[in-house]
């Protein structure tokens, strides 16, 4: 009877320091993954930042490209209101692809494109695109991991017991999945 008692014991700590091993995992990666986030949102901001003098130097050529404009408006109001990650990255990817129309407009004005307030803009935003997408990657390699361990036996009892829920990937907006059409016709 004691050795019966011995084992099972001893099966009871080793089981209990498997779930506290994989809580303590969860909270670690949780943790990374919002440290990892919040270096994606510093990313945002500085674009967002950047967005109204780009906008005001493209209005000094292209005043009567009002709609454009407003979609850039309208998309950095929504990423600015955002509170959820879902939303920040719905936001994100809208403004993305308001600047990508944007962007286009420019083409269209070659003083614009020599105006070296511009250039300095655009040279600036093009960078805190490979920041942002950098840190995307960081933020998505986390979630991957994090997922990965939510799913995985005997993690994914401690995940469902602590309520560890699955986190969203920032993936690419639509436009951006698709090849861009060239037309060399002109």
């Amino acid at each position: 009877m004691n050795k019966v008692l011995i084992v099972v014991i001893a099966v009871l700590v080793l089981i209990g320091f498997s779930v506290f091993g994989s809580y303590n995992k969860f909270v670690v990666i949780d943790e990374g993954i919002n440290g990892a986030w919040a270096q994606v949102e510093n990313q945002l901001q500085r674009r967002n930042d950047l967005i109204p003098n780009l906008v005001a130097t493209v209005k000094g050529y292209a005043g009567h490209e009002r709609e454009v404009f407003e979609h850039v408006a309208d998309a950095r109001a929504k990423l600015g209101g955002a509170k959820t990650v879902e939303d920040k990255i719905a936001g994100a990817n809208e403004l993305s692809s308001a600047l990508a129309r944007l962007l286009v407009i420019v083409e269209r004005y070659p003083d614009l494109k020599a105006n070296q307030n511009f250039l300095k803009l655009q040279d600036e935003l093009a960078g805190t695109e490979n920041r942002l997408s950098v840190e995307r990657k960081r933020y998505n390699e986390k979630v991957l991991e994090y997922n990965q361990l939510r799913r995985r036996f005997p993690s994914n009892i401690v995940a469902g017991i602590f309520n560890f829920n699955e986190r969203p990937y920032f993936e690419a907006a639509l436009p951006a999945k698709e090849a861009p059409k060239i037309d060399f016709g002109k």
